[in-house]
């Protein structure tokens, strides 16, 4: 409502992903309240001291990873397709039904309202210098008390991982750690100490803060199948639009597939890098990059296991028998 009033915008729209049932309705509850009380819609009692009034709209989306993209989800509530749009022109330029339109996370709306009661100077003070504020930290993965955890920007990984999240199970060594969610780039587990989570920190540790999902696995994980897991879900999320991305996430997937199953063949390393790189850079939106970054970065940091898996497979008599069975012709008659 704040944001609202703030750009003289009488719509406002919640889009919330189709598979959330249970919060679409606890939102549509909440939302129904707030109409009933006047403080929502155009009955809405002067809480500004003037006579704008907005009405906020719940829309169910249908599913679709790509409807993040801020185009996406406008063509979506337009009920078109959920392709991202050629920028410019810009959401504040041409936006839903062409009008102006600003697009924030729910999770960035909701520090407004502390901001404005207890000031700016407040705010700047929580957390990183430059990165000001409480971020929701999603803990999953190798850890004994996964969960969502509101903590100030900047706050150390490890304290996350072992003082929150309650370390490993079995007091195991952690192989690998995504910070950001899935796209973002990997950390080596040998590397965690002293790293804050905000994002000029993570910058400077190679990889991003993204949405601060942080994925924690231990020392007995198998990178290639995490990463052929999270590439299966790029490629079915693609949206299509762009060859790039369209293609080259299915040809990650085969890749991956076949090297988790023992038949690496000695150029897929190699062949998965330059994939990554062709659909880094080459799409209209960041959908191509969360796809390419966890095979490049991945690869490049823990490029010994992916290398000793692609041998071992070249070793063993049956899967040889498989690797060139694979390059002979059948001709049928």
């Amino acid at each position: 409502m704040i944001a609202a009033y703030a750009i003289g915008a009488n719509s406002a729209y919640v889009y919330i992903r189709g598979e959330y049932h249970k919060w679409i309705k606890l939102f549509q509850k909440a939302l129904d309240e707030a109409y009933e009380a006047g403080l929502v819609g155009e009955k809405m009692k002067t809480t500004f001291g003037t006579k704008f009034h907005v009405n906020i709209y719940v829309h169910k989306g249908a599913g679709a990873y790509i409807c993040g993209e801020e185009s996406s989800l406008m063509n979506s509530i337009e009920g078109k397709r959920g392709y991202p749009r050629v920028k410019p022109p810009f959401p504040a330029q041409n936006g839903l039904w062409g009008n102006p339109t600003t697009i924030n996370n729910v999770e960035t709306l909701t520090n407004v309202p502390a901001i404005i009661n207890k000031g700016w100077e407040w705010f700047s003070k929580i957390g990183a210098e430059k990165h000001p504020g409480t971020i929701l930290y999603g803990v999953s993965g190798h850890v004994n008390k996964p969960g969502v955890y509101e903590l100030p920007s900047g706050t150390l990984l490890t304290d996350i991982i072992y003082n929150y999240a309650g370390g490993v199970p079995g007091n195991k060594k952690i192989k690998c750690v995504i910070p950001g969610g899935s796209s973002m780039p990997p950390l080596r587990g040998d590397q965690l100490e002293g790293i804050a989570m905000d994002a000029e920190s993570l910058k400077a540790a190679g990889s991003s803060i993204g949405t601060a999902g942080i994925m924690v696995m231990d020392e007995d994980t198998d990178l290639v199948r995490v990463l052929a897991r999270i590439s299966k879900f790029y490629y079915h999320e693609s949206c299509g639009q762009c060859t790039p991305c369209r293609e080259g996430t299915g040809w990650m997937v085969k890749i991956l597939n076949r090297m988790a199953a023992g038949h690496g063949q000695k150029d897929d390393v190699e062949l998965l890098l330059s994939v990554a790189n062709n659909i880094d850079g080459n799409t209209i939106c960041a959908l191509g990059e969360a796809a390419a970054w966890p095979v490049k970065f991945m690869v490049s940091r823990f490029r010994e296991e992916f290398e000793s898996r692609m041998n071992n497979s070249l070793d063993h008599p049956s899967l040889n028998k498989v690797h060139s069975m694979r390059h002979s012709k059948i001709t049928v008659e």
